[in-house]
């Protein structure tokens, strides 16, 4: 099954692939990414260049891209976007990347990740401690990308970063909590609070980014709002799609095993709408509730085939779609209100359209 999301309306085009869009922002952003990593101690810079896919274990160079650097090609486009040119947005992107980079070194040891990009992950590598301290070298890296900006603006990417984070702690802290909560009751989580999770942990950095991007390319407030609220929405469907992938997609595109969340027993928007389906939907919903109360904490391959099944039933992989529907139509309406440079914009939708046009 495809994703069904509406299209990312726009006069402008472009015939850039979203890959070319995020290969010519990374070349324009790595090399200061780069000068700001080398500056740490030589082990805790071996361990971040390593989670960028630069190096293996030792500092023997590697041909690792280190992902798609997404957050930091938003920052860019964002202030080309705005009408400047990409590079007074380096400093922003640098410091978005770093503290994606130090949320992913984090959430690892949390939640006991051995794999990432088919390697080891930095905590598995180096070591639980090494890893927390090359997080924490990484965050504070990224403060100090944006307190070096000159101007005045400084200050305000600053606690434009600063609020990110904050959001960014809460969804994380949200999410570890949901863990513990019952599947059905008073105490269960529902799709409202795991929609208000999802921008916090996902959207906010993305918001972060592409705020960045325009307010270090002088864009008025307005402009600067606006798209901070695109990245959000864009973080929640971007965060709902993974859902969807983390039950029904397909392995030779995730690189992830089917049914794998279902299988971690992780409360999903998918698992959580389908719980509160009501009216025909209510039947399959009653007999989830049972199933994964009764499963055990490693359900096998036959338990986690029959939720997936009971999840569509009860109009949990549905809901799931339209509720993605709902966030790109509001990041379409957030970039349609502004008065944005013609190539820059088509090329941000493209991304955007990248981000959540996946096969589920």
């Amino acid at each position: 099954m495809t994703t069904t999301f509406p299209e990312l309306l726009g006069a402008e085009e472009t015939t850039a692939t979203a890959g070319d869009i995020l290969g010519r922002c990374r070349e324009l952003v790595r090399p200061a990414l780069a000068d700001t990593v080398g500056r740490l101690h030589p082990w805790v810079a071996e361990m971040a260049a390593y989670s960028f896919g630069w190096c293996d274990v030792g500092g023997t160079p590697a041909e690792g891209s280190g992902g798609k650097g997404v957050r930091q090609a938003l920052a860019v486009l964002c202030a080309e976007a705005a009408g400047a040119s990409g590079e007074a947005a380096v400093a922003g992107a640098v410091a978005v990347e770093l503290v994606h980079t130090f949320s992913l070194l984090h959430d690892d040891i949390m939640d006991g990740d051995q794999t990432r990009r088919t390697r080891p992950t930095v905590w598995k590598a180096y070591g639980t401690g090494p890893a927390v301290l090359a997080g924490d070298a990484l965050f504070a890296l990224a403060v100090e990308a944006l307190a070096g900006v000159d101007g005045a603006g400084a200050a305000a990417a600053v606690r434009q970063l600063s609020a990110a984070l904050g959001d960014l702690v809460r969804g994380q802290a949200d999410d570890l909590l949901f863990e513990s909560r019952p599947w059905t009751g008073p105490e269960a989580v529902g799709p409202a609070e795991y929609r208000t999770m999802a921008e916090h942990k996902t959207g906010a950095l993305l918001g972060c980014a592409a705020a960045l991007g325009a307010a270090l390319a002088g864009a008025p407030e307005p402009t600067v709002a606006a798209l901070d609220r695109a990245g959000r929405h864009m973080g929640v469907a971007f965060q709902v799609v993974d859902d969807l992938l983390g039950i029904w997609g397909d392995p030779s595109v995730t690189g992830k095993p089917v049914h794998r969340d279902l299988r971690q027993r992780k409360k999903t928007f998918p698992v959580l709408a389908a719980l509160s389906a009501r009216g025909p939907g209510a039947p399959a919903a009653e007999r989830l509730a049972t199933l994964l109360k009764e499963s055990p904490d490693t359900p096998d391959d036959t338990t986690t085939r029959r939720a997936a099944a009971l999840i569509e039933q009860a109009g949990g992989r549905s809901a799931a779609l339209e509720e993605a529907d709902r966030h790109i139509a509001a990041v379409e309406t957030c970039l349609a209100s502004l008065p944005l440079a013609p190539r820059a914009s088509a090329e941000l939708r493209t991304l955007l359209g990248f981000l959540v046009r996946r096969d589920i």
